[in-house]
């Protein structure tokens, strides 16, 4: 099935979704984390340590962390919750270099790796990890359905899943605002910091089109995972999905 993001791309409406999405943040890379934070007013860091204390009881200690990015997530997690091994993996190597960059500041190359993967087509065997988490990338992948049954097969047998994704809010006046912010000042914004104006067009385009809510628990559902869950927070702009194999 084809999902509206899926047909959202950076740069032009020809070629693969991933390639470009991979160009886009290879062009951002140096200007993500400020962005990032600035954007989010700083509420994101307490998103992600919403979504790591869902897993604090399991204490998975193998870990992927997918869409890594610049490896916020995937230092934090560690951080939290001591696990054997953890990967963080990506399409943009302009992104896991600044990763890589901060692990080894603070002392943790031997802990936190980074490799290049494709999310619809993991390098990794079945059954590899027990936990999984993507943090604000999942509605950036070219195939949702086949990312989720990837994810699936990797993980194994009462592996759990985490996803956290911006989400539009429902509500008055918080829907209203979000509109405003996300189609005047996260653009504005994004050109002026970044210098790359399509990035931060795009971006806020597949927020509105991802599905959310209800619809992404039945699409978490179809690939094969049970006992799925979300929680809104913040109002509803970012919602935290969970789920187990």
């Amino acid at each position: 099935m084809k999902y509206p993001q899926e047909e959202i791309k950076p740069y032009s409406s020809d070629g693969k979704k991933a390639v470009q999405v991979e160009k886009m943040f290879d062009n951002i890379a140096h200007h993500y984390d400020l962005l990032n934070h600035a954007l989010s007013l700083g509420i994101d860091k307490g998103w992600r340590r919403k979504a790591i204390a869902w897993l604090k009881p399991f204490r998975p200690q193998k870990m992927m962390d997918i869409a890594t990015g610049t490896g916020d997530f995937a230092i934090q997690a560690y951080r939290d919750l001591l696990p054997e091994e953890l990967i963080g993996t990506d399409i943009s190597e302009g992104m896991m270099k600044i990763g890589r960059e901060k692990v080894q500041k603070i002392g943790l190359e031997q802990n936190i790796s980074f490799a290049k993967e494709d999310c619809t087509d993991l390098s990794f065997a079945d059954n590899s990890f027990d936990a999984i988490t993507v943090a604000f990338g999942i509605r950036n992948f070219e195939n949702l359905d086949k990312g989720l049954s990837e994810m699936h097969r990797v993980l194994t047998e009462n592996g759990h899943l985490v996803i956290l994704e911006l989400t539009t809010p429902e509500s008055f006046p918080m829907k209203q605002l979000f509109a405003i912010y996300s189609k005047v000042v996260i653009p504005t914004l994004g050109k002026l910091l970044s210098k790359d104006s399509n990035a931060y067009t795009y971006l806020p385009q597949t927020i509105q089109a991802f599905p959310q809510g209800e619809v992404m628990k039945g699409v978490i559902e179809k690939a094969g995972f049970k006992d799925v869950a979300f929680k809104r927070l913040t109002f509803g702009l970012c919602t935290l999905y969970t789920a187990a194999k």
